[in-house]
């Protein structure tokens, strides 16, 4: 019944409002592009119809420019093209903004729990006392990074919060004129961002959304757990990338952290500045003037000037001053307002948002040889020292670095930037930049050069007041995850920093990696293993571990449906904070409005605390462990040989969007790392590999090798063992419902003239009877008729956004087969592969 009512009130708040002003939309007379919106139905129609009669993107395009069009000349009929896509970026963007006002609505009919709903539950159940520990220790840390699948700038995230407003209103006139404006205003960046530029546009979002939605999620919990005192203020904490990520962007310089720091704080001034100007117009009393006005004054000065100190102290004394005046003479009026206000100081203090320094395993052994060369304990490489030898110099050698040292630009810029991390603590607080990450972890040095790299720069003395923290994202990795981690628990010095860091050990996984390396299910699995290993001898020495989830936007990259994923988790894994990272346009279309925020971040604090409301744990047996096991290596074993194909990278090199990834102005970052002259899959960045599958709408890493695996299970009787997995086990089920999902985003007819051609026509056809195979058997799984049939919302919003963007992918597709034929406008070809990149990329919100 949820689900049907859910499904009328989507018809009635979006489909129809969609169709509505989308209407309005296609016949507004923009200069050069009279009548191309009212052709962008017919376009649609002959390409659905086209491509279902086997024509290919060539064939169709040429025919509608001949019979509909009449465009004869090459150059106008790239004209056209070209105010076709700007079209359709800009229904995207109209199509978000419906969406985006209906979400509340939605969501009245959702089967979620929100935090009322298990607060209600406490109530009933009388358990209050078994939930208040957990509740006042359990954090959800939400980490925002700058992976280029967002560029919508500021100007452009004004334009849909308004239009969002107005829709929620039906003011049509001022639609119009808000239509009218997003018609006129350029979506895409004239030149690539900075990594400043990235890290402003995501600080956009923390101001205008995150720093009131999560003071009002605070207020709500404080505010419902009865007579208790609630004090939980890390209860949701914001995490940020951007400035810090030199792995995901080696741009990022030490000076662009110092300068994203600055941001940071000097925004969270101007917000608490606002609040406290909204506080002044209401506590007019004599006595509390003084400590208010000094407070505003300082506000004032920190909002301009990022020299100008002011510290958690500078920030909470005279609230709490104020507070206690306003108990004492004042009858308390207003006490509750200010007391928001306080409350928000305690949640974000003078941080706003924690930034992580991250950087792959690779740059440091760089660094490492550097500076024991520099030293004379190697002459040239780091195997002239024995293992034992190496972690003694590691722990016990006490060096002093000096960035100008050294020559080599990795080199200093690192120095450079552990050393100014003091300096950036003292200003923005402990929180404001406390862990450090190694990508592609995969012994005990990634973490020990890190290690000994701060004693170098300052640390060798005093407390390292920073979380080393490891990611395993490789199939080695994550093999060797736990002999790495018992390892170092068994170093005194090691243990000892971890005594100073609450005995807590922060690790991270790697989804992304992971199932480029390993594909989706044996990576997910590997990964679920690896929690469970590394919780147990976590527990063994006493540190209570921390699981950091490198989650992407699609399923292939670790995304799909978030609360459905940690609430499938076993209770072998420990719980003691759940953190992921929110990529590329996730940010704005999962937690892009302040309901959003809202109702997400309760996903996951219910996901986290329900074993304990519910008295609920998920075990995986020995016999369904071995069967996910078995299923995992028949997948991987079908993903391998697909990945080891002589075809693989030349086909994403020749017939995908691969090369292009790199021309658009999304980012600020190259697509592979390294400088190679051979691409090879182990450089490939996961963002452009999985985003190229998605614009071929084949999305291949969210389900390859599953179909093979399960008909594996069929032909030797033994389906039925299968089917009761996906029945009994959450997680299993939660992996077998995103692959559907991303099956559901392919369309294999969009480049069914692939399989007619001479070099790749038969890896073609690998790729496509994997997908009906895969379909097939899931659907055989699951007993369901079509894929998603149990997901009506999200599958109904898919066929809706594909729809929009399939005159675009028609364009692509032609524009890649003219540069294939050799054309003498091949730069204007690929300049409309290049920007037909922008409005896939957010029609399919998480890529895949």
């Amino acid at each position: 019944m949820q689900q049907q009512e859910r499904l009328a009130e989507f018809k009635k708040s979006v489909q129809n409002k969609f169709n509505v002003y989308n209407s309005l939309f296609l016949n507004l007379p923009y200069e050069n592009i009279e009548n191309v919106g009212m052709l962008i139905p017919l376009l649609l129609n002959q390409s659905e119809k086209g491509l279902s009669n086997g024509l290919n993107p060539k064939e169709i395009l040429e025919n509608f420019f001949e019979n509909f069009v009449e465009i004869k000349s090459e150059k106008e009929q790239i004209d056209f093209m070209f105010r076709i896509i700007q079209y359709v970026e800009r229904q995207v963007v109209l199509y978000d903004s419906v969406e985006d006002a209906a979400f509340p609505k939605l969501h009245k009919h959702s089967s979620s729990l929100s935090l009322k709903d298990y607060f209600q539950l406490v109530e009933k159940n009388n358990s209050w006392d078994t939930i208040w520990d957990k509740l006042s220790n359990f954090s959800a840390r939400i980490v925002l990074t700058a992976h280029p699948t967002q560029f919508y700038t500021p100007a452009v995230l004004d334009i849909i919060t308004n239009l969002r407003t107005l829709i929620l209103e039906d003011k049509i006139d001022e639609i119009d004129v808000g239509l009218q404006q997003l018609g006129l205003t350029s979506l895409v960046n004239a030149k690539k961002p900075t990594p400043l530029d990235e890290a402003k546009n995501i600080i956009y979002t923390l101001r205008h959304v995150y720093y009131d939605a999560i003071g009002e999620m605070y207020a709500y919990i404080k505010g419902s757990v009865g007579s208790k005192q609630f004090e939980n203020h890390d209860i949701v904490k914001l995490g940020f990338w951007p400035g810090g990520d030199r792995d995901g962007n080696p741009f990022v310089t030490a000076d662009i952290t110092r300068d994203v720091m600055n941001e940071l704080r000097l925004t969270l001034m101007k917000c608490y500045y606002n609040d406290l100007k909204g506080l002044v117009h209401k506590l007019t009393f004599k006595d509390v003037q003084e400590p208010l006005q000094k407070l505003r004054s300082n506000l004032y000065t920190a909002m301009f000037d990022s020299s100008k100190d002011i510290g958690y102290e500078d920030l909470i004394l005279p609230l709490e001053e104020i507070r206690l005046i306003l108990i004492e003479k004042y009858q308390g009026l207003y006490l509750k307002d200010l007391e928001k206000f306080i409350d928000k100081v305690k949640i974000f203090k003078v941080h706003f948002a924690t930034i992580d320094i991250r950087q792959d395993h690779s740059m440091h052994t760089k660094v490492m040889v550097e500076v024991l060369k520099k030293n004379s304990l190697i002459k040239e490489d780091l195997s002239e020292l024995t293992e034992k030898r190496l972690i003694d110099i590691l722990l016990h050698e006490n060096l002093q670095l000096n960035a100008n040292d050294y020559e080599e630009e990795i080199v200093k810029d690192t120095i450079k930037n552990i050393l100014q991390l003091q300096t950036i603590q003292d200003k923005n607080g402990e929180e404001g930049c406390n862990r450090y990450i190694i990508s592609n972890s995969e012994d005990i040095f990634s973490i020990l050069f890190v290690y000994a790299l701060f004693r170098w720069c300052g640390w060798a003395d005093k407390e390292i007041t920073f979380d080393i923290v490891p990611l395993f994202e490789t199939m080695n990795g994550m093999d060797n995850a736990q002999a790495t981690m018992q390892f170092l628990f068994n170093l005194p010095e090691y243990k000892a920093h971890l005594e100073s860091r609450n005995k807590k050990q922060t690790i991270m996984l790697g989804f992304s990696d992971g199932t480029k390396d390993g594909g989706y299910l044996k990576a997910n699995w590997s990964i679920l293993k690896t929690k469970e290993e590394l919780s147990e001898v976590c527990d063994e020495h006493d540190i209570a571990a921390v699981f950091f989830d490198g989650r992407g936007g699609p399923p292939a990259r670790g995304g799909g449906k978030t609360h459905r994923f940690y609430a499938a988790q076993t209770n072998k894994v420990a719980n003691n904070e759940i953190q992921l990272t929110i990529q590329g346009q996730t940010i704005t279309s999962t937690y892009g409005t302040k309901e959003q925020f809202i109702y997400n971040s309760e996903q996951l604090l219910t996901a986290g605390l329900s074993n304990t409301i519910l008295d609920k744990e998920i075990v995986i047996s020995d016999s369904d462990r071995d069967l996910i096991e078995e299923l995992s290596e028949l997948s991987f074993k079908k993903y391998d040989d697909l990945k080891h194909h002589d075809k693989f990278m030349p086909y994403l090199e020749n017939m995908s969007t691969l090369k292009y990834y790199t021309k658009a102005n999304i980012g600020s970052r190259p697509g592979k790392r390294g400088n190679k002259a051979k691409l090879e899959l182990s450089d490939l960045r996961a963002i452009s590999f999985v985003g190229s599958w998605s614009q071929l709408k084949q999305n291949v890493p969210g389900y390859y090798g599953i179909g093979t695996a399960l008909k594996k299970m069929e032909d030797d009787g033994r389906f039925a063992e299968a089917q009761r997995l996906y029945g009994e086990v959450p997680f299993f089920q939660a992996l077998m419902m995103n692959s559907m999902m991303s099956l559901s985003k392919c369309y294999f007819e969009l480049t069914s003239y692939m399989k007619e051609n001479e070099e790749y026509g038969a890896f073609w056809e690998i790729l496509h009877a994997e997908y009906k195979l895969s379909t097939a058997m899931l659907l055989k799984l699951s007993g369901m008729e079509f894929l998603m049939q149990k997901e009506a919302i999200s599958r109904e919003s898919i066929k809706i956004r594909e729809n929009i963007v399939l005159p675009l992918l028609v364009i692509q597709q032609y524009a890649l087969q003219r540069i294939g034929e050799g054309t003498e406008y091949k730069e204007l070809y690929e300049k409309i592969v290049t920007r037909s990149l922008y409005g896939n990329i957010n029609a399919s919100r998480n890529s895949a």
